[in-house]
């Protein structure tokens, strides 16, 4: 280290008593004196730069340590703790280039951070090059939907199976996630299928369209699973007595939103989906099982096609869950929501495919 005490007279001193202006000055210089030779430091110089350093930058401005992060974070012998103690600060431009890149932080390290910072601690994260179980668990759990985004489409990253689970919990309300988690190469045929299980069947097409061949394949065998599981069992539902209600309102011109409400709110199930699958010109079976489903997509997606009220489409919801089952105000309002966002257009599509192979 007789470099750097040779360059500021008076080192030791300014460690230990220096005002911060003259730690700051120091820093800088020491900083700019490692990274001129770095590439010939052996291990013992690196310890004694990083020792002095980590007790000096904290002094630094902020752009000015943001500048030695970014230029540190491509260095595979940076100081460890000097690199350590900037990942850990909360301004993002400063740890950002490092969570980012650097190849020196210790898995120990990351995962001590991604579960005590904030978001943009994360998403930088997640575009390291590779990704541990450890760390995708916690980004997994903790991450908001960019982030998250972000790491299932990272080809880096490996998932836990609690991971993975995670992951297609979360990609039940999110299809750009269903698509990156889709596409991913170490996604398990039983993950695949539980996938599959969750999307709305416009959301299945797109994946198949951008998959390659080869999961193509996969994609049939799960679907063909699915249609083919327990749960598709025909309903035993007797829907003849509400057909005959439902015609004799067509044929006195009264088959229309007003009649599907009173039914909706009056807990009719049969005459509801009846009602919906002579208007929308669906097979009644087709509905019935679409409906009595773990998602209430299919409501959205008809009341969509039909031109239905909020107000109804709600009502539809809650026959849907059945008088015993009170879903929650952030459960209503997601779905007013994506009804909302849902295009006509799309809606329509997805009834299309129905209408043409009636499926369940």
């Amino acid at each position: 280290m007789s470099a750097a005490t040779s360059l500021i007279p008076g080192l030791d001193e300014i460690v230990r008593n220096g005002d911060p202006k003259r730690r700051a000055e120091a820093a800088r210089r020491i900083a700019e004196l490692y990274l001129q030779g770095a590439a010939n430091f052996r291990a013992d110089h690196i310890d004694l730069f990083d020792g002095i350093l980590t007790g000096l930058v904290p002094h630094v401005e902020i752009g000015a340590r943001a500048d030695l992060a970014e230029r540190l974070s491509i260095l595979a012998n940076a100081p460890r703790g000097l690199v350590g103690q900037l990942a850990r600060e909360d301004e993002i431009a400063i740890a950002g280039p490092l969570l980012r890149r650097s190849p020196v932080i210790d898995e120990q390290v990351l995962v001590e951070i991604a579960r005590s910072k904030g978001q943009g601690h994360l998403l930088a994260m997640s575009e390291r090059p590779t990704l541990s179980p450890d760390l995708t668990d916690v980004m997994v759990r903790r991450g908001d939907r960019e982030v998250v985004r972000r790491a299932a489409g990272n080809a880096g990253a490996l998932f836990s199976h609690a991971g993975y689970s995670g992951l297609i919990k979360r990609a039940g309300q999110d299809a750009v996630l269903t698509l990156a988690v889709g596409q991913r190469a170490d996604l398990s045929g039983p993950h695949l299928k539980e996938l599959l299980a969750g999307s709305v069947e416009v959301v299945r097409r797109r994946l198949f369209e951008v998959v390659r061949p080869e999961r193509q394949a996969d994609i049939q065998a799960a679907m063909g699973e699915i249609s083919s599981g327990p749960g598709q069992a025909e309903s035993r539902r007797d829907f003849a007595p509400a057909q005959r209600t439902v015609l004799a309102l067509h044929n006195a011109g009264e088959l229309n939103e007003a009649a599907l409400l009173g039914f909706a709110k009056a807990h009719k199930y049969e005459e509801s989906v009846a009602t919906l699958s002579a208007m929308a010109a669906v097979k009644l079976a087709t509905l019935d099982r679409l409906i009595a489903g773990d998602r209430h997509d299919p409501i959205l997606i008809v009341g969509k096609v039909l031109g239905l009220e909020w107000a109804t489409v709600r009502a539809l919801i809650l026959l849907r869950l059945g008088q015993n089952r009170v879903p929650s105000p952030a459960d209503i309002e997601s779905a007013r929501v994506n009804f909302a966002r849902l295009m006509p257009s799309t809606a329509e599509r997805v009834v299309t495919f129905w209408q043409a192979r009636q499926v369940a």
